[in-house]
């Protein structure tokens, strides 16, 4: 029995620090390659029968990839194979986004969903989907509300030894973040504490405007922040836009109540730090 089934590659962070035997599904060969490399079981989407057979037999299944118009491709392959009864834990990443803008205003999970731009529409649609299904099922499907992830190979560091960090001043602009690590903590603490119907909003402890990680990025790597730059003078690409449209502060009371987490890096400056510090 494969242990873990990942639904779209999210990368051995995930897995590595509880030791799960994992399938992962690919659609490209540079993925499959990754896949291997992690100690995991690479798995051709387009082998559609045997995708199935892998998640039916699976202990835990995480959904990560996101929705497209047509809705979860996840639930496209998945939903009819794990309509049956079973015990099964299955997770989904969804987005923050789904609150939509709450002029820096604190949100949890019992707050209204507003997402005000398609992508969080359609999450707001795949979590539901996802839900019934765990009503039909008796499956614990648990819900993941997530804001930017960041960590090694992929953090504002990158970005400011590249040259590619921008200092944009946008006032009042909130946002969340969680280190990846502290990701995969939370969805480990889910799997050992299942609860059917959950939803979970994790991220670190202080949400703060991502000028303010810019700063800090380039005093560690005593580099000069790069000039700060109007909101209204940035002309951003349009995902870049829909990301500054949006202000909230993301409450994870509710995570650290029930699963007994607890961020290893509650802010950025801790996160930034040590992933300097391993040679990120």
């Amino acid at each position: 029995m494969f242990g873990f089934f990942l639904w779209g590659w999210a990368g051995v962070w995930v897995l590595a620090a509880s030791g799960w035997t994992f399938t992962a599904t690919f659609r490209n060969p540079e993925t499959r390659a990754e896949i291997e490399t992690d100690g995991g079981y690479p798995l051709d989407l387009a082998d559609t029968g045997v995708v199935e057979e892998m998640a039916t037999a699976a202990d835990a299944i995480l959904i990560t990839p996101p929705p497209g118009p047509d809705g979860c491709p996840g639930l496209a392959v998945l939903g009819a194979a794990l309509d049956a009864p079973a015990a099964r834990w299955l997770g989904y990443l969804s987005t923050t986004g789904v609150y939509g803008d709450r002029r820096g205003r604190w949100v949890t999970e019992a707050s209204p969903l507003s997402a005000g731009f398609a992508e969080g529409q359609r999450r707001v649609a795949a979590e539901q989907r996802w839900l019934e299904l765990g009503d039909r099922s008796g499956r614990a499907v648990t819900i993941f509300r997530l804001p930017g992830i960041y960590g090694p190979g992929r953090s504002t560091l990158d970005r400011v030894r590249e040259g590619r960090a921008r200092r944009i001043i946008a006032p009042d602009q909130i946002f969340s973040r969680i280190h990846v690590d502290d990701l995969a903590a939370g969805i480990s603490a889910s799997i050992a504490r299942p609860r059917a119907g959950g939803i979970y909003n994790l991220c670190d402890d202080e949400p703060a405007p991502n000028s303010d990680v810019v700063v800090y990025a380039a005093g560690l790597l005593g580099l000069e922040p790069p000039p700060p730059i109007a909101l209204e003078d940035a002309n951003l690409a349009p995902a870049a836009r829909r990301f500054y449209a949006e202000s909230k502060r993301v409450s994870n009371a509710r995570a650290k109540a029930e699963l007994g987490w607890r961020p290893d890096y509650p802010t950025y400056r801790e996160g930034l730090t040590a992933i300097l510090q391993a040679g990120g």
